[in-house]
């Protein structure tokens, strides 16, 4: 027997309306917000990652599936979203277009991680980035996106946690102090984090190797080497957040794991994932596009990833997700068999969600059927009823059963489900 790859997850049929659900609202929000749906490539060249992410990340080190095309062109599994998203914005000019450019994307992902609970090689993502707007509102505004679906989603022990990570230059003064520091803790420091003193220290101070948390404790603060420009811009984004009602909580550790960020930067974790706790996060990266071979364009995004949500999404969501009200057909014997598909059709139709198992060719399995679909309600149609014109609407929770008349039965049938 072959067996699914380890850390590619299959969705089965029980499964996919957690995730139809949590995409369908991701969606009626990021529309809701003006951001407009854009699908990028799964693979491309693996110069835009590299140039994009960082060479001295973990994603480019050690996570990227990398393999060579057939004439030799170095193509890679896309890692994250962002980096194809503003390759498509360098490549078909959108620049020039007067409208403001904000998109949204749902889809795949790649890393090549140990598996683990809510972290996987395959792995999707619902990310929007938002091009062109330099002004502190356009932060705020994809923050409040991020921090609405999750609230809408009802995810349990939510915590939007955020940090100014300042210009580049804010972060070139206070690099030289961090090195120091770390230099003289190196001994205390995990390897990786040993590592990354020259080529990555912000990183350090995200780590979440106990030792490695201690060690830096008293590092440096970055707020301490921040210019008056970089406070101004993060005083303004709290202040917007404050004004719609979003909270926050400051965290002077965070710093991503992406070279490509800058000025506001954002985290929403949970208290319900383990150690793995990030739900979403992004921030601003304003120098990316120009990095990529573009015109200077400012920049602020995020990305969520959906297996987390699922884990977290309560199951009382779905049962109030609209359209989530099923009703089975229970048709049987001759006459009844045939009125029961025309039921089925008819009821589709008009928008209800309507099922039947053929293979039930009495009330009882039928009914037996309907319990183990879960359907809240079944639409009793026998022979004697398709003689009488009346089919019986049977409340699957309280045994509460109506008759409807077949003639114009979607109308009745969706006036009992809209009183529900």
């Amino acid at each position: 027997m072959i067996k699914g790859i380890k850390g590619v997850k299959d969705v089965l049929p029980e499964e996919a309306p957690r995730w139809r659900f949590i995409e369908e609202t991701a969606r009626r929000w990021a529309t809701g917000y003006g951001f407009q749906e854009i699908r990028i490539p799964i693979f491309e060249v693996t110069t835009l990652f590299a140039r994009s992410i960082g060479a001295s990340t973990d994603i480019v080190e050690k996570e990227m599936y990398t393999f060579q095309d057939r004439d030799g062109t170095s193509l890679t599994l896309r890692p994250e979203g962002t980096a194809g998203t503003v390759r498509v914005y360098i490549e078909h000019n959108r620049a020039a277009d007067p409208v403001p450019q904000k998109y949204f994307y749902l889809g795949p992902m790649f890393r090549h991680e140990r598996p683990q609970a809510g972290r996987l090689r395959q792995f999707h993502q619902f990310g929007v980035e938002s091009f062109g707007t330099a002004d502190p509102r356009a932060d705020i505004e994809v923050i409040a996106l991020l921090w609405r679906v999750l609230s809408d989603l009802a995810l349990p022990g939510l915590t939007l946690e955020i940090n100014n990570l300042g210009y580049g230059s804010d972060r070139e003064t206070y690099r030289p102090h961090l090195v120091a520091y770390l230099r003289h803790r190196e001994d205390a420091l995990c390897g990786n984090c040993r590592r990354r003193i020259e080529t990555n220290p912000l990183r350090v101070l995200d780590c979440k190797v106990p030792e490695c948390r201690a060690a830096t404790d008293s590092a440096p603060r970055f707020a301490e080497f921040l210019s008056e420009q970089a406070r101004t811009y993060f005083a303004r984004v709290l202040a917007g957040l404050d004004s719609i009602g979003i909270p926050y909580h400051l965290n002077h550790r965070l710093v991503r794991g992406l070279d490509y960020y800058g000025l506001t930067t954002f985290e929403v974790t949970t208290t319900n994932l383990g150690a793995q706790n990030a739900v979403g996060a992004g921030g601003r990266y304003d120098g990316l596009v120009e990095t990529l071979g573009g015109p200077p364009t400012p920049a602020v995004g995020f990305a969520v990833g959906l297996e987390r949500m699922a884990m977290m999404l309560p199951v009382t969501a779905l049962a109030s997700a609209p359209g989530a009200v099923t009703v089975y057909v229970a048709g049987f014997g001759d006459r009844g068999s045939a009125a029961g598909l025309s039921a089925l059709e008819e009821l589709r139709l008009a928008g209800i969600r309507a099922v039947s198992d053929f293979r039930s060719g009495t009330l009882k399995a039928h009914l037996r059927q309907a319990d183990r679909l879960g359907c809240r309600f079944t639409l009793i149609v026998g022979d004697d009823e398709t003689t009488n014109g009346f089919g019986i609407l049977r409340n699957m929770e309280t045994k509460v059963q109506s008759s409807v008349a077949l003639p114009s039965l979607s109308l009745h049938v969706l006036a009992i489900l809209q009183g529900c």
